[in-house]
């Protein structure tokens, strides 16, 4: 029964850690990649990542190998109206976003196969699920994202790769550090937890969809975004009391 019982729980254990696994982080030096490099390697996952430069790269390989975590040594946005466009915003944000996405896809894809049970999650935005005022180009890379994601699921099931979608608002990070300052106020209003995301509270979805614990969630498109997407409209408090 002692050896039984070891077995069940050693079963329930595994499904909650990534030892023995690979994980490609892109852009892992800054914002939500620092945050999911540092989630993934904490439960257990040997991580590769990039950066776009060498001085931030070997700056965080030293907190990490400080941390005792594995390391082997990306999105944008331009907002603008729509008419203010040009052919090479259009080229720059739809090659960072969506095309570099895309094509990590097909290089990774005999190795996610070769694994067994690979999982792939896209950092979308819920700028692809409703509008933000963040620029149209982005809004649809991001739902792009979210669509190949879909498709992938399907595609690649017989393959045991799970493909899933993580789609934040606002959180604090470099990228959006001015915008949160200058727009705090309105950006809290339209959420109804009142307040901006951490990092971390990103990553620990990503880590959640790369465990075992998730082997039947893929296809999907989670927003994490204290409640934003679903804020309907409300009657004042005195009309509703």
């Amino acid at each position: 029964m002692a050896d039984e019982a070891a077995d069940v729980s050693g079963c329930r254990n595994n499904r909650w850690s990534l030892h023995g696994m690979t994980a490609l982080v892109t852009g892992g030096t800054k914002g939500i990649g620092y945050a999911i490099v540092e989630e993934l390697a904490g439960l257990g996952a040997r991580i590769h990542t990039c950066s776009r430069t060498e001085t931030d790269l070997n700056r965080c390989l030293l907190d990490w190998e400080a941390k005792g975590f594995q390391i082997n040594n990306v999105g944008t946005f331009i907002s603008k109206p729509t008419p203010e466009f040009t052919t090479e915003d259009f080229s720059f944000i739809m090659g960072t976003n969506f095309e570099s996405a895309y094509n990590f896809c097909q290089l990774a894809y005999p190795l996610l196969k070769a694994s067994g049970r690979g999982s792939i999650v896209f950092l979308s935005s819920v700028s692809g699920v409703v509008t933000v005022s963040v620029g149209s180009i982005y809004g649809a890379t991001k739902g792009a994202i979210n669509q190949l994601a879909k498709y992938l699921a399907c595609e690649w099931a017989k393959d045991n790769i799970r493909v899933n979608s993580v789609a934040p608002w606002f959180i604090r990070t470099p990228l959006v550090e001015s915008i949160i300052e200058n727009f705090s106020e309105a950006i809290i209003s339209r959420t109804p937890m009142g307040r901006i995301g951490e990092p971390d509270e990103v990553s620990s979805l990503v880590g959640f969809l790369c465990l075992p614990a998730a082997s039947y969630m893929t296809g999907q498109t989670i927003c994490i975004d204290g409640g934003m997407t679903v804020n309907g409209f409300f009657y004042p408090e005195t009309l509703t009391g």
